[in-house]
């Protein structure tokens, strides 16, 4: 008996193993460290400003003329993105990204021009900070993942704000400490330190190393390489330029483009400084719009699909407005309640508005609705340069940032009636056409 039974546990089959972890939820790892790593360039104009000015006199309009430059670059590469990442492969366009960042910010150490600013921190950080936009998540997202896609989605979006959370507070003690050389330092070496990781770690598709996507039920082949995603950028372009619809949604992301990215995230910083507030008390104050934006966003996406877009547009960019009526009445040496208040309600309301404008930008444009948002995105950074420029300029003319402020909340009342005039379209571009929904 005690044979047998021995005999018969032999040739029972071994217990299962747990099953290994899908090879999807590195790639999406590395890319939420990247996009962290990436987030360090992001924190730095604001805390450049007053530096610089002192150092070599430069005046805040043109270091906000640099910031610009950034920031355009930064919105007119993004709808391009995807195409070289389709072209060259995701793992080469980051990792070329990544050393182009950590070049200009390198490099800024020996400038003595402004025009060295320009070039190192416009120019190259722009270029390489465009090449790891949205585009970078959304690429990810589709190729590695059929289900979770909006779990990861969330997840790479709070990796932006939770490396703001990291870096502000960094960078300013080191600024505060030392200079403003060691922080550019630190931010090359943050980009730089992910280029090994982006590198043997992230692979371009699952068919690269023989397994499925995460949840797809069959195997799925890498598809060649496209050359014609760039021409279909511009044609979709040509095409949405002749409807109203597209020029409401550009003008009102190019607002929150600039009272945010151009406004709070470039000038915040002086504008505390201005008031006596210690650096390290104002960009910590920074970092915390960072956490709230992820709540933000999350609730306003679910907003979304309760609620008319346009609505929620109106009541997000009017409520903004009033609070910037508000900030040069909270602004002083200390962090008080009524402060905290502000911080707390402009991060819920950072980017809120992404949800609804993607929601309409897929009601009115069906199929190519992803690539219109791309040019939608691009106005909402082309709207941070000039706000980024000119808020310098105000503060130099007047010697207040007051006018600023003011000026951005009738901007932001105009975005609320604009988002009200979209018209509403019951059935997609694509089925009108015949194509079928992009639903």
């Amino acid at each position: 008996m005690t044979q047998t039974t021995e005999a018969a546990a032999v040739r029972q089959p071994p217990k299962p193993t747990r099953a290994r972890v899908h090879r999807a939820w590195f790639v999406a790892a590395v890319t939420f460290v990247t996009i962290i790593g990436a987030a360090a360039f992001r924190s730095v104009p604001g805390l450049l400003i007053d530096p610089l000015h002192d150092e070599f006199d430069w005046s805040r309009g043109t270091i906000g003329a640099a910031v610009s430059v950034n920031l355009a670059l930064y919105g007119l590469t993004a709808p391009f993105a995807a195409a070289l990442m389709d072209r060259f492969g995701i793992r080469r366009v980051v990792a070329v990204a990544l050393t182009v960042i950590a070049a200009g910010s390198w490099l800024t150490v020996w400038m003595t021009a402004a025009w060295q600013l320009m070039l190192c921190w416009g120019l190259l950080v722009g270029l390489g900070s465009g090449s790891m936009a949205l585009a970078f998540a959304a690429t990810v997202t589709n190729r590695w993942f059929t289900a979770r896609r909006g779990l990861v989605s969330g997840i790479l979006t709070a990796a932006s704000a939770s490396g703001q959370l990291v870096f502000l507070p960094l960078l300013s003690w080191i600024i505060d400490r030392y200079d403003w050389r060691p922080a550019a330092v630190t931010v090359a070496l943050a980009a730089l330190a992910v280029v090994p990781f982006v590198w043997l770690l992230l692979h371009d598709h699952p068919a690269d190393v023989g397994q499925k996507p995460y949840g797809a039920t069959e195997f799925v082949p890498k598809p060649p390489p496209v050359p014609g995603a760039a021409r279909r950028a511009v044609t979709v372009l040509l095409s949405a330029v002749r409807t109203g619809p597209f020029w409401l949604l550009a003008g009102t992301f190019a607002i929150c483009g600039a009272s945010t990215n151009g406004l709070i995230q470039t000038h915040f910083i002086p504008a505390a400084h201005d008031h006596h507030m210690p650096v390290q008390a104002a960009a910590s104050l920074l970092a915390v719009i960072g956490v709230f934006d992820v709540v933000g966003t999350i609730a306003s996406g679910w907003f979304t699909d309760r609620f008319e877009p346009r609505r929620l547009l109106a009541v997000y960019y009017a409520l903004r407005g009033v609070s910037l009526m508000f900030l040069p009445l909270l602004l002083g040496p200390a962090v008080h309640p009524p402060m905290i208040f502000f911080i707390v309600f402009y991060g819920l309301d950072w980017v809120a508005t992404v949800p609804p404008t993607l929601a309409l930008c897929r009601e009115h444009y069906g199929e190519d609705s992803a690539i219109v948002f791309g040019w939608v995105l691009a106005s909402h950074q082309v709207g941070a340069a000039v706000v980024a420029f000119l808020g310098g300029v105000a503060r130099d003319t007047f010697g207040t940032y007051d006018v600023v402020w003011y000026a951005s909340g009738a901007l932001c009342a105009a975005a609320a009636l604009m988002a009200l005039v979209i018209r509403r379209r019951a059935v997609p571009v694509a089925v009108a056409v015949g194509r079928g929904s992009s639903d």
